[in-house]
């Protein structure tokens, strides 16, 4: 039994001390930020700037194939 607590003190020590996570953390709060960002100059949905633009342009290149065939 206390070779298993040891184990775990030694373990909790090491994750206290490992700074890894908290990089992997700051960048994740950067991606929401610019994810944030992007969606609020945008908008979200089908019916933001970036959807309609993509509907737009998914039709004219229907349009344009449907006619030259």
């Amino acid at each position: 039994m206390l070779k298993y607590y040891v184990k775990t003190t030694d373990a909790l020590k090491r994750l206290r001390t490992d700074q890894d996570g908290v990089v992997s953390f700051e960048y994740i709060i950067v991606a929401v930020c610019i994810i944030g960002a992007v969606s609020a100059v945008f908008g979200v949905g089908a019916g933001g700037a970036i959807g309609q633009s993509l509907t737009a342009g998914i039709t004219a290149i229907t349009n344009a194939f449907t006619a030259a065939v």
